[in-house]
């Protein structure tokens, strides 16, 4: 349970520092949803936005960090 507690107190860091450069750069994040596959529909009185693409690339980078701390904890 020891590994435990110290994983949640790194992704508790690693939230709170991506929340704080998120806060001090928003710009660099403007990115978001406006990749190619990120579907966005506008009609009259409705609006479908899916960041399919966005949110793949997202996974993407949060699966490698989490295998890089999993692999400083073993």
């Amino acid at each position: 349970m020891n590994t435990l507690g110290k994983f949640l107190v790194v992704i508790g860091l690693l939230i709170l520092v991506i929340g704080i450069a998120i806060l001090i750069f928003g710009n660099i994040f403007s990115w978001f949803g406006k990749l190619p596959g990120d579907i966005k529909i506008q009609k009259e009185n409705f609006t479908f936005y899916a960041p399919i693409t966005s949110m793949i690339l997202i996974s993407v980078i949060l699966s490698l960090i989490i295998n890089f701390i999993m692999k400083l904890f073993k």
